[in-house]
């Protein structure tokens, strides 16, 4: 295994920042509005506060969902570099094959990067996908629409694969991971067919790697004193490169999508402030003015909790930031010490105990409607009814327990603790890098059994609420959803009766 970068660290006051504002910032993190797991802050190139929330770790990979795409972006950077391409490259001259019949002819590499392909759509999610891509309806010329366009952003991995003749992130390990200091050992793809994916956020990464990434940016595309990125692409990726305005229309929460976008990341209300962004909060900041990078790892709703968490960066963080460095403060900065190592997400309930345990432990349900899943990649843990194998069972011990589930001749649990802590679980599954899960149960009545998992790599909880009556269970709950948010996510609907 590669030995983990050691970054240079100083004290908030050191530069420039007072402990008590940095206190004051995770205050505003934690008031309920998300799930935080992971903060970095660096100024002046070093690390002046860090924490995570257990149990999420700086070693943990995390889901990047669509913070993928600067790195994807950060390739094409790459390889312009290596004459591989240039930003006027049609993506027709790259693949020919789609040639006859696109309606793409003249989107260019740099129309891709802005989300200006001009399209307004995205294909259909089947091994024809990138066919497809270039047979989509062209609504406006290129470069003079934003569309946030995730399967433009897969393309552009396909890209790379096309004109370097290897995969992209073989492309990327020696080229980009390496050299700015991203472990690849942790980081890395998910097992998933090529031709199936087209959603642009297949990385996993850690706080720091995000960083890492976004620090590269910050120093003009060097690392290590060696130039990655040409000074000019990482002028025209971090500025204004196509206007997004458009977003208020159908995100109108997610007000710092409003301002811009440059080349696979977004422009910030902070201004000349940019950013590599992924769904549910994953951020690495850049603040030029301030010498700083902010990255955070989390688990928000919607798009109100990840833009409270950019807010707080901008209302609270922000304003405390002081051009000099500060007089040294050890009772503030040993009190802020603790917290950041002493973080957590809430505690599940303690709540072990129902007269049912008993009586339903080890006996099989079998589906009567709707369909059950625990997993995180629920095509791979479904029964639904009508499945004639499939079974679904409850073991209970003392303060512990597990679920298990048959699908496909196969047996699967998860083991959960009921002792007001939670079970660390790894499941492995195909095609899926998420095999973490965190779960915890407890009864909320006497024939109601609650069941939380925490998937911590893919950054989603699952919900589910077993209510039994007589000899059936009705089956309820969310999943993919912030603890504190149930409102949100996807329902889980189902009925079982004792075999």
């Amino acid at each position: 295994m590669k030995p983990v970068v050691k970054l240079p660290c100083a004290s908030p006051e050191e530069v420039g920042i007072p402990s008590a504002v940095v206190e004051a910032f995770l205050d505003a993190l934690e008031d309920g509005k998300t799930e935080m797991h992971g903060l970095m802050v660096m100024r002046h190139g070093k690390v002046c506060a860090q924490g995570w929330w257990q149990p999420y770790g700086p070693g943990k990979r995390h889901t990047c969902h669509s913070l993928t795409k600067t790195y994807m972006g950060t390739a094409v950077g790459i390889a312009i570099r290596e004459g591989l391409l240039t930003l006027d490259t049609l993506l027709v001259d790259i693949f020919p094959e789609y040639r006859e019949g696109s309606t793409l002819a003249d989107v260019k590499v740099r129309d891709l990067l802005c989300m200006g392909s001009g399209v307004e759509s995205m294909p259909e999610a089947t091994r024809n996908w990138v066919r497809d891509f270039f047979r989509q309806p062209q609504l406006h010329a290129p470069g003079a629409a934003f569309f946030y366009n995730s399967a433009g952003s897969t393309l552009i991995a396909h890209i790379i694969e096309r004109v370097s003749g290897e995969p992209v992130y073989d492309y990327l390990r020696p080229r980009l991971f390496d050299k700015i200091g991203i472990n690849s050992d942790i980081s890395y793809p998910t097992d998933i067919e090529p031709e199936l994916d087209m959603w642009g956020h297949r990385m996993q990464a850690t706080t720091q790697d995000n960083l890492l990434l976004m620090k590269l940016y910050m120093d003009d595309g060097v690392a290590g004193g060696e130039r990655i990125l040409d000074h000019e692409y990482v002028k025209l990726a971090t500025s204004l490169q196509n206007d997004s305005s458009t977003e208020a229309r159908g995100n109108p929460l997610a007000t710092d999508n409003f301002v811009g976008y440059g080349f696979q990341m977004w422009m910030c209300k902070h201004p000349g402030a940019y950013r590599a962004d992924g769904a549910g909060g994953q951020f690495s900041v850049v603040i030029p003015d301030k010498d700083m990078i902010v990255a955070i790892t989390e688990a928000g709703t919607g798009a109100e909790g990840p833009q409270h968490t950019l807010d707080c960066i901008w209302d609270v963080l922000l304003p405390g930031v002081k051009d000099e460095a500060l007089a040294p403060d050890p009772v503030s900065h040993a009190r802020l010490t603790r917290r950041l190592r002493n973080l957590s997400i809430a505690a599940p309930v303690y709540a072990p105990d129902s007269p049912l345990a008993e009586q339903i432990s080890g006996r099989s349900f079998e589906l009567d409607s709707g369909c059950f899943s625990l997993f995180y990649s629920e095509a791979f843990s479904r029964i639904a009814a009508g499945d004639e194998e499939g079974t679904l069972s409850f073991h209970f011990g003392i303060m512990e327990g597990s679920v298990r589930w048959t699908t496909g001749g196969t047996e699967t649990k998860v083991e959960f603790a009921m002792d007001g802590t939670r079970r660390r679980n790894h499941i492995q599954m195909p095609f899926c890098n998420s095999h973490e899960c965190y779960a915890a149960g407890w009864w909320s009545s006497p024939d109601c059994f609650e069941l939380e998992m925490h998937w911590t790599e893919a950054v989603q909880v699952k919900h589910a609420v077993f209510r039994f009556a007589g000899d059936r269970v009705e089956i309820s709950g969310k999943s993919d959803y912030m603890p504190g948010n149930e409102e949100r996510g996807k329902m889980i609907r189902a009925e079982a009766h004792l075999v």
